[in-house]
Formats: structure tokens, C-alpha cells, sequence
């Protein structure tokens, strides 16, 4: 179903969409630019500045790309990743659906009812945002000023305290027992390991960027550390981690 000719026409409409509503925008950038007095050159390095930098965070986009592929396929896969979706919460989502709901392992040959479900559960997610910014930003960001005015460890510690409760969410997914093919439950000391090694390679590019001062490096630091942990993710599996 997944590579039916009426998904490849849904999706190359949603690219298409996508792809002329930042020409548009980026042409009446331009414009806008010329108008505020900067010149030609001047605009021409920021838009290849900017299409350099938007190349790293495009890598971690193309990880989460493949695992995601297993489950829709790489054209709705890449419809999800390419608008509205992250894999952070795509990836989590579809999984909870297919084994918590229809008892399906990622990898094996899923029931239609699963990805449909799967899909829909993750585009239902994804409005409460697309409301909530429009018609709430503005009230809650007042909100955030006044209490920042107020208090401005506050301010720290709640937005502290919301980034520590979102990686929590993650680090139990991480944690939690695994099952294969019907095994016993077990908690996998690979994916631990995977997730501290990316944790510190990303505290080493943090030191890196601080000491050298190397600016450029924060736009490859989340990449760089996905794809050095899921490399040595290999390694450890060669070595009998499990």
C-alpha cells in the first residue's frame, strides 16, 4: 500500500507545496533585503551560509529518516520528517502504536491496520502545537516576560526543569526492558551504552566549542554525536553487548 501511485501523487504535492512556499519566501526575502540597503553580496553569502549550516542538522533529519523508513516506507517516512515531524517524538509514537497496541515488532511485515493507526496517532499529535502556537503563544510568551521580570533565576529554573523533564521521558524509553520475538524481558545494556556515549561526545564538543571558541561547530555537534554513538553502537554489538 505503502508504494500505491496515489501516495507517490499525495506526497509529491506536499513537496511540492513545500518546496514552492520557500522559494516564495525566500525570493521576498531578498527583496526585502535590497529594500533595508544591503547589497547583493552581502545577501548572496547569508543564503550560502545558511545552505551550508542547514546541511548538519539535515544528517540527524537523514538518520531518523532511515529507522523511520522501516515502518511507512521512505516516501511517508520523508513526508513526516520533510513538514511537520521530528523522530524524537515520530519514532516513539509509531513504535508505542505497533507494539503496545497491535503486539508487532519493527522489522517484521506489519498489518495495514498498525501503520494506519501509527500515522494517524502521529498527525493527531502533532495539531495540539499548531493551535497552540497561533492562539496561546502570545498570552503565555507575556506570561514568561512577567515572570522573568519578577525573577530571573525563576525563569532559569523553570525552563531547566521543562528541558530535564523532556530528556527524562527519553532516557526511559531508553531504559526500559526490551522484548524479542517473544523472549524474556531484559534491559538492554546497549542501548544505555549508545545513549551515555552520545551524551559524551556532545559534552566534548561542548568543551571544544568553549575552548577554541569555535562557533561553527554547535550547528555539527548534535549530528556529529548520532553518528559517532551509532558507529560505535556497532562496535559494541561486535563485542557481544546486548
Amino acid at each position: 500500500m505503502l508504494n500505491y501511485v496515489w501516495v507517490y501523487l499525495i506526497v509529491g504535492i506536499v513537496f511540492l507545496y513545500v518546496i514552492l512556499q520557500s522559494l516564495v519566501f525566500l525570493i521576498k526575502a531578498y527583496k526585502k533585503g535590497i529594500g533595508l540597503g544591503f547589497t547583493k553580496e552581502e545577501l548572496r553569502r547569508t543564503v550560502t551560509s545558511s545552505a551550508v549550516f542547514s546541511i548538519a542538522p539535515s544528517i540527524a533529519i537523514l538518520i531518523g529518516l532511515v529507522t523511520l523508513s522501516r515502518i511507512f516506507g521512505p516516501l511517508v517516512a520523508g513526508m513526516r520528517l520533510g513538514t511537520l515531524g521530528a523522530v524524537t517524538y515520530e519514532l516513539p509514537a509509531a513504535i508505542n502504536v505497533i507494539q503496545g497496541v497491535f503486539g508487532k515488532t519493527i522489522g517484521e511485515v506489519l498489518p495495514i491496520e498498525s501503520v494506519i493507526t501509527a500515522l494517524w496517532v502521529m498527525t493527531l499529535g502533532c495539531i495540539p502545537p499548531l493551535l497552540i502556537i497561533p492562539l496561546f503563544f502570545k498570552k503565555m510568551s507575556s506570561k514568561m516576560d512577567s515572570l522573568k521580570q519578577k525573577d530571573e533565576s525563576w525563569n532559569q529554573i523553570m525552563m531547566d526543569a521543562l528541558f530535564l523533564g523532556m530528556i527524562s521521558a527519553f532516557i526511559g524509553y531508553v531504559i526500559a526492558p526490551k522484548s524479542v520475538d517473544g523472549s524474556e524481558p531484559y534491559i538492554s545494556i546497549l542501548g544505555i551504552l549508545v545513549f551515555l556515549t552520545s551524551a559524551i561526545m556532545i559534552i566534548i564538543f561542548g568543551i571544544v566549542i568553549k575552548k577554541f571558541k569555535w562557533e561553527w561547530l554547535k550547528n555539527y555537534a548534535l549530528p556529529l554525536s548520532m553518528v559517532s554513538a551509532m558507529a560505535l553502537a556497532i562496535v559494541y554489538a561486535m563485542m557481544g553487548v546486548r
